[in-house]
């Protein structure tokens, strides 16, 4: 129906269970699924804070470390996908990713991690909802 369908995620509960729905989604469509975290430091910059390297890649390897964690639980499920850590803005890099990509459906948690934990905001799927051009899909 959809052909690909994007999930957001970020390690949160609510984003747990978008990816179980997607997941689900997939396998009864038998759709490809693509699997997307968002890492946004650019505040940081704005601020003129130096960010140290071990910090850097700390963030990244958490962002890895989610996806590969959604990764298995699509494939223990015989669901195909892809995985991709976006950077920049959340909400911007996975409506990018969408249209770039080719997805027919975005799928996200209502909300997710505070900023100072992780990427997401809870505005993120409310901006997602308003500017997507394809439907998006917000599990509570």
């Amino acid at each position: 129906m959809f052909t690909k369908i994007l999930v957001a995620v970020d390690g949160s509960e609510n984003s747990e269970k978008a990816l179980d729905t997607a997941i689900n989604l997939a396998a009864e469509l038998k759709d490809q699924l693509l699997i997307v975290t968002a890492v946004d430091i650019s505040h940081l910059y704005g601020e003129g804070v130096v960010v140290p390297q071990e910090s850097m890649d700390s963030v990244y390897s958490k962002a890895h470390e989610i996806l590969n964690k959604a990764k298995s639980k699509a494939e223990n499920e015989k669901v195909s996908c892809i995985t991709e850590v976006l950077e920049g803005e959340p909400s911007r890099s996975i409506l990018d990713y969408s249209t770039t990509n080719g997805a027919g459906l975005i799928v996200t948690g209502s909300r997710g991690l505070s900023a100072a934990k992780r990427i997401f905001l809870g505005s993120v799927s409310t901006r997602i909802v308003q500017e997507s051009s394809i439907p998006v899909l917000v599990v509570k």
